[in-house]
């Protein structure tokens, strides 16, 4: 059975669109990987439907995705996007004779529950659910994240890509996305529990 998202899903090529058309009830959009560059028809689209319904962009977690990303997030409104992460998984889909270049999984390759809990993550408006009420979190600020020793220190990037890999998220994130992703998915104390787990590791 599909889901009903409210959101209009950014995808870059047929094949994810068609793996998402098998669990999502809603529009979907692909950007024909590079060719979004030279469309203006379909950039205009895009930006219709983020004015209309907004729109959750949905790529591949390697350089070509991200670079197809960072073009979307700066020519639409971020206001009316919502981005959706996949993590980093290393394999072959069926498909294809030969790995990608990172040898990492696009969206195509992906089960359906990654997918799914990437589109929650993004906050994807699910039509036939009721939303649980929440309290307001108190985020985590940039100076707790330096304080930890995630950004500004020595090890700092390898700490980081750690916890990327912890919370299934791609390792070419910047630090200012995996703080939004994580003030709007997990509590402060599972996330610094989190980053303690591998400042134990790191000194056993």
């Amino acid at each position: 059975m599909r889901v009903k998202i409210k959101e209009a899903i950014v995808v870059e090529g047929k094949y994810d669109k068609i793996k998402l058309s098998s669990l999502v009830d809603g529009v979907i959009l692909e950007t024909s990987g590079f060719h979004i560059f030279q469309d203006p028809e379909q950039l205009a689209l895009i930006r219709r439907l983020a004015d209309t319904q907004g729109i959750i962009l949905l790529t591949d977690s390697d350089g070509a995705g991200f670079v197809i990303r960072n073009y979307l997030t700066g020519a639409i409104d971020n206001r009316k996007i919502k981005q959706a992460y996949i993590p980093d998984c290393y394999g072959k889909e069926k498909r294809k004779a030969s790995f990608s270049k990172e040898g990492k999984l696009g969206v195509e390759g992906m089960q359906k529950e990654v997918l799914l809990e990437a589109l929650r993550r993004a906050g994807a408006t699910f039509l036939e659910e009721t939303a649980p009420e929440q309290g307001k979190r108190e985020p985590i600020t940039k100076a707790e994240l330096f304080a930890l020793g995630i950004t500004g220190g020595e090890h700092s990037g390898q700490k980081r890509k750690w916890l990327l890999r912890q919370l299934k998220l791609p390792e070419r994130m910047t630090t200012n996305a995996m703080l939004r992703v994580v003030n709007e998915t997990m509590e402060r104390e599972r996330f610094f529990a989190l980053a303690a787990q591998y400042d134990k590791i790191a000194n056993s």
